[in-house]
């Protein structure tokens, strides 16, 4: 099985890569959700896959009492030395998401940033919507921000160049199948690195049976971060709101 991003999201190289995604996308999202999710003052939220913690960061400095997980060390290391410099206190797990559990209930279950559709099998990728369930206290949220297969379809960037202090970056992106697949060459010093990332396509639809397949609800969806209606063939995200 190819699990690409065990070794990819530990280098900083992977930070290269996405340096151009900062917290105002982040403060976006924490906006657009804590504006459609009635969330009580100091509940639990859980962030699956979070990363170097740029949402878990937003919701812990408006008060609320955050666990986060992910499985690269590397970018969990950044995320606990935000938070400590921010003075939060956030409680972050190393564990791969198909496989972490918790045996408190949260009132909210985030999957953000297109962390979503790594994994070869439906029944893998689909485990997080099951995870979110089973942490869900009743009446409690799930919020799932992914890709919208159409857009990255009828807009892809078969080939990018940039160049930035870890040296030029290529990246070449293409559909296999099911999934989009990008393969990223790093320059440097007259050294090469080669990585790749493969992730699944799925329709909204698919996503849809899923979620309801688990006992969840589906409450609202909207097609970006700034909370417009979700268009199939024009609307760059997908994020979802479902209930318990």
């Amino acid at each position: 099985m190819d699990e690409w991003f065990k070794d990819w999201f530990n280098t900083d190289e992977y930070l290269a890569v996405y340096s151009h995604r900062d917290d105002t996308d982040a403060k976006k999202l924490v906006d657009l959700i804590l504006k459609n999710v009635n969330i009580p003052c100091k509940c639990r939220i859980l962030d699956l896959a979070c990363g170097t913690g740029r949402h878990s960061l937003l919701f812990a400095q408006k008060n609320f009492n955050v666990t986060a997980v992910d499985l690269s060390k590397h970018l969990l290391s950044i995320a606990k030395d935000s938070a400590e410099k921010s003075g939060l206190n956030i409680n972050f797990v190393n564990a791969d998401v198909r496989s972490f559990c918790d045996s408190a209930k949260f009132y909210l279950v985030v999957n953000l940033f297109t962390s979503f559709g790594y994994f070869e099998s439906d029944e893998e990728n689909f485990i997080i919507f099951k995870s979110a369930f089973h942490h869900l206290e009743d009446g409690g949220f799930f919020v799932l921000d992914y890709f919208n297969k159409n857009f990255v379809i009828n807009n892809l960037v078969p080939f990018s160049f940039d160049k930035n202090k870890y040296g030029e970056i290529i990246q070449k992106r293409s559909i296999e199948g099911n999934r989009v697949v990008k393969k990223i060459t790093i320059k440097q010093n007259n050294i090469e690195k080669h990585f790749h990332e493969s992730v699944r396509l799925y329709q909204y639809d698919e996503l849809e049976r899923a979620i309801k397949q688990t006992g969840l609800k589906i409450k609202k969806i909207f097609g970006n971060l700034s909370g417009n209606f979700f268009e199939p063939e024009n609307s760059p995200r997908t994020i979802i709101i479902a209930q318990k």
